[in-house]
């Protein structure tokens, strides 16, 4: 995956904006890639959105693992925001700690996992004042660092909270489906095979990434 460290700091928005650099993006790739060609027009008005802030989206994703169903998900998000007041905080964790985490639902593992996030978070282990301004494997580097938080989460970070533009989530099987179906005729890929694919999308692996996933 690229870094993109040199890319200027994003414009404030509220979540809804078109990314500035989206209108670009689909350009370059209707040019370069003649799946996306196709596949781009079947989505008009649609773009990426920014999703919760930083705390929330990564408690959100630790609860959300290894759920089949995202109605299963949804639900336990439910009871975790129940027992944290309706606002899930580090302080709010904090305070509920591994029994009350427990009592909400939540695994042992899991419990442990949304305690150590809030710890890093209170006590400035990582630093989301300054992400927007750090390149992609520093920002990596410190999700990565926090229990229950791998490599695919920290992508999914960068795409939907901080919306780095040029992200390829090799890990993600949606991704690979999406291309096996679209480049492959079904057939199984493997990650240097996508990674391949990838190289006409550059610097907007990104754009490319969500109109695939858009086209399942």
């Amino acid at each position: 995956m690229a870094e993109t460290g040199e890319h200027a700091p994003a414009a404030p928005f509220d979540g809804t904006e078109k990314p500035a650099y989206w209108d670009a993006a689909v350009a370059h790739l209707v040019k370069r890639d003649r799946i996306l060609k196709k596949l781009i027009p079947q989505h008009p008005e649609v773009h990426l959105l920014t999703r919760d802030e930083p705390f929330v989206t990564l408690a959100r994703a630790i609860i959300g693992q290894q759920i089949s169903t995202r109605a299963a998900a949804d639900a336990l998000w439910e009871r975790c925001l129940g027992a944290c007041g309706r606002r899930v905080t580090p302080g709010a964790v904090g305070r509920l700690g591994l029994a009350g985490l427990r009592a909400a639902g939540l695994s042992q593992r899991k419990s442990e996992y949304l305690v150590d996030l809030a710890a890093h978070f209170q006590e400035r282990r990582v630093h989301p004042a300054q992400w927007e301004q750090m390149d992609d494997e520093a920002v990596i580097g410190e999700l990565t660092a926090i229990r229950g938080i791998g490599r695919w989460t920290a992508e999914m970070f960068l795409i939907f909270n901080l919306r780095r533009p040029d992200i390829l989530p090799l890990d993600d099987p949606g991704l690979l489906r999406a291309i096996s179906l679209h480049y492959f005729s079904g057939e199984p890929v493997s990650r240097f095979e996508a990674r391949e694919v990838a190289q006409a999308w550059k610097p907007w692996c990104t754009v490319a990434t969500w109109y695939l996933w858009r086209s399942l």
